[in-house]
């Protein structure tokens, strides 16, 4: 089986918006990346179901081989974005996934445009509403998602990289890393341009998920990493707890699946884990 994707370009609002789309004849998926990321971090999990639906992930506003537009990262535009490009495909209805801030977009996108959206897949995203963190400030949120450290040579940068992705770590995924960053005399530079990220954090502080949460009227699985044992008990794990919860009473139609003992980039660590995850949950939503 061809487990590779066939790239694609598309014509969406002011952006020439790049895509990869694993083909197949079932139903429909919009696999929407995180925050500094590309379509192809869902390169290892999107094969595990590409016999089930047609899975397209593309390069969102400003990422990867997407136009750099200059503004348009509030939620309704890049969720206009999402249902722009289905339009461009001639999809009526899709499944939505959404990893870390694609869960956002995923979730605002289901929030705007529930006509669009037959169910929603959050991947250790969507829930995250910078205000119910304990003595949140927007000082202290817009430094946590200050743009990462990817100074440095590519050698540096991987090195780096491959440090903390070392319990997953591989030639695939070296290879996807560098999907979402540039070399420039040298040095390597997130593809994301500041500006850019600022614009997004600062709609994730004005706009929280939260708001979107009671809007979403289609099935939603929230996919939680779990922490490892050592850091259950820690503030920043129960604070994440509690932000699910939060979602899951918020969300109509939702439920939840931790998977245990991972990191944020479930996709990379389990991902025969989490394909089986969304499997089960979207043969349950068929059935209903």
């Amino acid at each position: 089986m061809n487990t590779k994707p066939i790239e694609g370009w598309a014509s969406v609002r002011d952006l020439r918006m790049r895509y990869l789309d694993w083909g197949g004849d079932g139903a429909p998926v919009l696999a929407l990346h995180g925050l500094a990321s590309s379509a192809h971090w869902y390169d290892i999990v999107a094969p595990l179901l590409r016999d089930r639906f047609r899975i397209i992930a593309p390069d969102q506003r400003g990422h990867g081989q997407t136009t750099q537009a200059s503004d348009g990262y509030d939620w309704r535009s890049v969720a206009s974005d999402a249902v722009g490009l289905l339009d461009a495909l001639g999809i009526e209805r899709a499944i939505v996934f959404g990893h870390s801030w694609g869960g956002n977009v995923a979730v605002s996108t289901a929030a705007h445009f529930p006509e669009r959206v037959s169910a929603l897949v959050m991947i250790d995203g969507g829930f995250f509403s910078p205000q119910m963190m304990p003595g949140a400030t927007w000082e202290a949120f817009s430094q946590r998602l200050a743009p990462r450290d990817v100074s440095g040579a590519r050698a540096e940068f991987l090195a780096r990289i491959g440090a903390q992705l070392a319990m997953c770590w591989s030639d695939e995924v070296e290879r996807i890393v560098q999907t979402m960053v540039y070399e420039r005399d040298g040095q390597i530079y997130d593809i994301l341009r500041p500006e850019n990220q600022a614009q997004v954090i600062r709609a994730m502080w004005d706009d929280p998920a939260s708001d979107a949460w009671p809007r979403i009227e289609c099935p939603a699985l929230i996919v939680p990493a779990g922490p490892s044992p050592e850091r259950a008990n820690t503030d920043f794990a129960l604070t994440r707890k509690r932000m699910v919860e939060m979602a899951a009473a918020g969300i109509p139609n939702s439920r939840v699946h931790w998977i245990p003992n991972t990191i944020h980039d479930i996709g990379y660590h389990k991902p025969n884990e989490l394909a089986a995850v969304i499997g089960a949950f979207l043969d349950e939503t068929a059935k209903a």
